[in-house]
């Protein structure tokens, strides 16, 4: 009986704590792009594009990372994948052909920030999971930052 008590007690510790990891992680996003505004408001879009590209760690963390993108959809800057700096994927689907760009950034103009749910491959672990952005529209720019949630 006690050790049915201990794995029971046991279970609910590792689940509560998953659930608390991965508010954790949704409030990290918001914390990012949070920051990015405040450093984006004192010092201008340039200083943020390089500060992105260049990887630093104000921007760049364990959980996620700060992205930037451009009102029609060209990406701006991205810490992670310099190659899709410059590019527009907007018509380029999740893995269940979910347009979440455009989601993003329609609901960006719209409502100014919120988030954005879709599947997408995790370099990390090779697999496709769920996946979800928190944004914020700040001038012409839309500053990102997303969280896997896995499968």
């Amino acid at each position: 009986m006690k050790a049915m008590m201990r794995a029971v007690l046991a279970g609910a510790a590792f689940a509560t704590s998953f659930a608390a990891q991965a508010a954790d992680t949704s409030a990290d996003a918001v914390a990012m792009v949070n920051k990015g505004v405040v450093f984006l408001q004192k010092n201008g879009k340039d200083a943020l594009l390089t500060a992105i590209n260049s990887k630093s760690p104000e921007f760049v963390n364990e959980t996620t990372y700060l992205t930037m993108r451009a009102l029609d959809g060209t990406q701006l800057a991205h810490p992670t994948n310099p190659k899709l700096v410059g590019k527009n994927m907007v018509v380029l689907p999740d893995a269940d052909g979910k347009l979440f760009r455009k989601d993003i950034i329609d609901q960006a103009k719209k409502s100014g920030k919120g988030w954005v749910d879709y599947r997408y491959n995790n370099p990390t672990s090779g697999q496709i999971e769920k996946k979800s952005t928190y944004f914020v529209k700040s001038g012409d720019v839309i500053l990102e930052a997303g969280i896997y949630k896995g499968k």
